[in-house]
């Protein structure tokens, strides 16, 4: 339905010189499908009001509703190009009214919670980058032809963004960072299986794909199928879902994500979340379920390490502590991580194995093949554990799909049944075993990948050594040819 005009669009930011990859093309039609879908948020308001007998109060003032600049229309419903700004017109509103105009909301706004203080965030982060004024204009019309009415339009729109995302991850270096495989996401949430009613959190949200993929599991009935009363709607559009990114564009990227998939006042967060010291999260502040995949590879100050008792520069275990505390006591996660945490034997690596297998359930760990995480070229592992009870025994899962994973040949959900099935029993398989706490090393505490079921092979020898022994062999050789000329 709406497929050909995402191109349409793409297109017409590629032909602008202000847009120059594919998180351009993602920053840029993403504020504009967040007025659009205002617009249409605005609209159905106003006629469930009417029916009421009541009066709507819009949230955007006329002068800058979206039927008024970006498509306005003539008494028969079209287009009304006569009225239409554009060129530098256009270009001189965007950018001096309008963007200015809707970042004033986040100092008008009652509270962080309110679609009015999203509203502000979001047009305080981000800038307009196209450079021509008719560029603009076409791309305005074509977002125009976007729906958000109906939940099948909202489904469709909530795919295909979805894409841009997963193009957006392909096309940079730290794809990881936008972009969790969703096969992967939804095998990591059949595992942890939440329920309505709790709460689910996520610190380094990314494009918010953990909590669109848990929303979508709760909305369909979760692990038992149950159909969802209003009150449980309620529950899951307000008091469910909880998210805080740092980085300005991943921040635009989550709330547009989560909307589309039908949150309507996403409860996400800008701001890092490493900068909150563990001592000051109270248990008011903690969650049933954390599920998340921390960045790959970054560096904090020291100023940030000191809000950890365990104090490191490696980003991925700040966060691993940061998730732990945020566990309510009974709580589930599951984390992706490297998969040299299990092994590395600096102080930090060491201290935080030992700080998650006395304090939690460390009850799964998924071994992931490489490739999974396309353009991030690090191997991962999923931990997956309950807070406050230690671990006794830890099942381990290799997954192997038996190809070589790249863009055309992704992760998929077939991949994963198997993990999903022998996980809810911990049965033990070629690919499966468990491990026994007891027998870890408590000087490292490690817990390295390694599949009791496959024999260990041969280590392939230097080829200095080899070269040594093919002389040694011809000169045994020469030897015993001259011992057999000296028969003749």
């Amino acid at each position: 339905m709406f497929e050909q005009t995402f191109k349409n669009i793409d297109d017409i930011f590629h032909k602008d010189a202000g847009c120059s990859s594919e998180l351009d093309y993602t920053e840029q039609s993403s504020w504009m499908l967040f007025l659009k879908y205002l617009d249409d948020l605005e609209f159905t308001k106003s006629q469930e009001a009417e029916l009421m007998a009541e009066e709507y109060q819009y949230i955007i003032d006329e002068k800058h509703r979206w039927g008024t600049w970006a498509a306005p229309k003539d008494a028969e419903g079209k287009f009304d190009h006569n009225n239409a700004l554009t060129g530098s017109d256009l270009m001189d509103y965007v950018d001096g009214e309008l963007f200015p105009y809707l970042k004033g909301f986040k100092q008008r706004a009652e509270s962080p919670s309110t679609i009015e203080y999203k509203i502000g965030e979001i047009f305080g982060e981000i800038k307009n980058k196209i450079q021509s004024g008719y560029s603009l204009r076409d791309a305005l019309e074509k977002v125009d032809e976007l729906r958000f009415r109906s939940q099948e339009e909202k489904h469709e729109l909530s795919h295909l963004y979805e894409s841009k995302i997963k193009n957006m991850g392909n096309a940079g270096r730290n794809g990881g960072e936008y972009y969790t495989p969703r096969p992967l996401i939804r095998a990591m949430i059949d595992v942890v299986q939440p329920k309505i009613g709790e709460t689910i959190y996520d610190g380094a949200a990314g494009s918010a794909g953990f909590l669109c993929e848990a929303y979508d599991y709760l909305r369909q009935g979760g692990a038992s199928n149950n159909k969802l009363s209003t009150s449980n709607l309620k529950t899951l559009q307000e008091d469910t879902f909880y998210a805080k990114e740092k980085k300005s564009l991943a921040y635009v990227i989550a709330i547009m994500n989560m909307i589309l998939h039908g949150i309507e006042a996403p409860n996400v967060i800008h701001t890092n979340t490493l900068g909150e010291n563990l001592r000051d999260i109270s248990p008011s502040q903690q969650h049933d379920v954390v599920l998340a995949n921390p960045p790959f590879g970054g560096k904090e100050r020291p100023e940030v390490q000191q809000n950890f008792p365990i104090k490191t520069g490696e980003t991925a275990f700040l966060f691993l502590q940061h998730f732990i505390k945020m566990l309510k006591p009974g709580g589930r996660a599951a984390i992706v991580i490297k998969n040299t945490f299990l092994s590395n034997t600096d102080n930090a690596a060491v201290a935080l194995r030992k700080e998650l297998l006395e304090n939690c359930n460390l009850h799964t760990i998924l071994d992931c093949p490489g490739g999974t995480f396309l353009g991030a070229g690090v191997k991962t592992v999923v931990l997956f554990f309950t807070k406050g009870e230690p671990t006794q025994k830890t099942w381990f899962y290799e997954l192997n799909v038996g190809r070589n994973m790249g863009k055309t040949n992704p992760l998929n959900d077939k991949d994963l049944k198997d993990f999903v099935a022998l996980q809810s029993t911990f049965d033990e398989s070629d690919k499966s075993w468990s491990v026994d706490v007891k027998t870890l090393d408590e000087a490292t505490w490690d817990l390295s990948v390694k599949n009791p079921n496959i024999e260990e092979e041969v280590p392939l020898r230097e080829p200095k050594v080899i070269i040594e022994e093919i002389i040694a062999l011809d000169k045994e050789s020469e030897a015993i040819l001259g011992k057999i000329k000296g028969l003749l």
